[in-house]
């Protein structure tokens, strides 16, 4: 049968994988809310991008309880994995679509791209960073220069080397952990980069509050009373954001 005890040490080497992260960003995460914040102020919208399974950190970004609603996902359904997993890799690769769909989401001045890639290799991410940046937007890489280290180069640059910014999810390269000394399971970059964009949304919030800004914050819809409020940052934001 089954152990019933719970594998040893894969919870705690988690925890304090993710207290690292908090102490290691702690500058970056602190000049990325100011960035956050002043996209806010100046009536900006966050665009959110990622391919493959770091759509699952967009995902988080977007109409969550707690979240910005000034977020717009930079997403082409052939990334996703649960539309053809295979496609979904060809599509990460593919030159040119980066392109195509940061040139759909018509960025304004006052716009900040949010980019999650682990290996931070692939052309998807890398060349909407680049994209953002030639267009004068500041790029928040968050991804792992060292998973960047061991992977196979399939874009002129790197999602580091196009970014402003980099929160560091200091994740090693193959993303597995379990167990420790031969690691073939558990995945860490999802937690890691969840993590991150909610260490960022709690500083932007105490930068706001300092400042007296009101941040546009969704409310859960399964709480009474709650569906007029995102109502209407859906009518304030709809324009710039077609996915609400």
């Amino acid at each position: 049968m089954p152990s019933s005890t719970p594998s040893t040490g894969y919870g705690e080497a988690v925890r304090t994988h993710l207290a690292r992260l908090e102490e290691h960003n702690a500058d970056a995460l602190d000049k990325a809310a100011r960035l956050l914040l002043d996209c806010v102020r100046g009536g900006g919208v966050v665009l959110t991008a990622g391919a493959g399974h770091s759509l699952a950190a967009v995902a988080e970004t977007f109409f969550r309880a707690g979240g910005l609603a000034c977020v717009r996902p930079l997403y082409h359904p052939q990334l996703l994995p649960l539309h053809g997993a295979g496609d979904s890799t060809v599509a990460e690769r593919r030159a040119g679509l980066a392109e195509q769909v940061f040139t759909e989401a018509n960025p304004g001045p006052h716009d900040v791209a949010v980019v999650f890639s682990t290996s931070g290799v692939n052309p998807y991410p890398v060349e909407l960073a680049l994209h953002a940046r030639q267009a004068g937007l500041p790029v928040i890489a968050v991804t792992s220069p060292a998973s960047t280290a061991g992977a196979p180069r399939r874009a002129a640059t790197t999602l580091a080397e196009q970014a402003t910014l980099v929160l560091d999810t200091l994740v090693p390269p193959g993303d597995v952990t379990h167990p420790a000394d031969a690691p073939t399971t558990a995945p860490l970059s999802s937690l890691a980069v969840m993590f991150l964009w909610n260490c960022l949304l709690v500083r932007l919030a105490e930068h706001a509050a300092d400042e007296a800004v009101e941040l546009p914050l969704w409310r859960s819809s399964n709480v009474d009373g709650n569906d007029a409020w995102n109502a209407s940052l859906i009518e304030r934001y709809h324009h710039r954001v077609p996915q609400l």
